[in-house]
């Protein structure tokens, strides 16, 4: 059989850069300064809509500003409709997300120096 050529592994690299986002951007949220708050007031479908949002950014072809907040914009709404959902609750953590943006990326360029002096060696 003719072996096939996979290409220069750059899906696989821009696959791994996506997951540390999505990773840091978790335990952030769970884990960083305000972490123990937001684990104490966390509710399920609060939990729900951070995993949406998670997930979406996860299938986001390329992560940025305006897509984080379009991402954003399309959870709130959907969590907004929903009757068990309080509003003010719903705005106080979608401005905790929103605000969060800039030590989220920060978190993750912080991660990706890591994992590429690993692979180096």
């Amino acid at each position: 059989m003719a072996k096939k050529n996979t290409g220069n592994g750059v899906g696989a690299a821009v696959a791994v850069g996506a997951g540390i986002a999505v990773a840091s951007a978790a335990a952030y949220l769970l884990f960083g300064p305000e972490g123990k708050k937001h684990r104490k007031d966390m509710q399920s479908w609060m939990i729900k809509m951070k995993a949406e949002v998670m997930e979406k950014m996860e299938k986001a072809k390329e992560l940025s500003t305006p897509v984080y907040e379009k991402i954003i914009s399309d959870v709130e709404a959907k969590y907004g409709a929903l009757k068990h959902v309080d509003s003010v609750t719903l705005k106080k953590e979608v401005d905790e997300l929103k605000k969060n943006w800039r030590a989220m990326t920060k978190a993750a360029k912080g991660a990706k120096k890591s994992v590429k002096k690993v692979a180096k060696k």
